[in-house]
């Protein structure tokens, strides 16, 4: 069963606005490859997209965190959701 969130439109458009970001980077370095650009060129931007990825995942923690886990402790349903985060938390961290 697919779970729901509780994001309101200007999160979703500032998520989408840095994801479109994060796809313009990831364009940028097929380009660099294609034109044999000087390698720590390629690993300098490579660095940037992996910043960005993290602080979109972070901000979705974040909001996760604030309203899913929140909302599922107050209901009396927090264990669960809590054991979810963490493991989400650790396969993050990994990366």
């Amino acid at each position: 069963m697919e779970q729901k969130t509780h994001r309101c439109d200007s999160d979703k458009q500032d998520l989408n606005n840095r994801l479109k970001k994060i796809e313009g980077q990831v364009r940028g370095l097929q380009k660099m490859i294609e034109d044999d650009r000087y390698c720590i060129d390629v690993l300098v931007q490579i660095s940037a997209v992996t910043a960005g990825l993290k602080r979109v995942g972070f901000q979705l923690m974040e909001s996760h965190t604030q309203h899913c886990v929140a909302d599922a402790i107050k209901s009396g349903d927090g264990e669960d959701s809590i054991e979810e985060l963490m493991r989400v938390i650790k396969q993050f961290s990994k990366s």
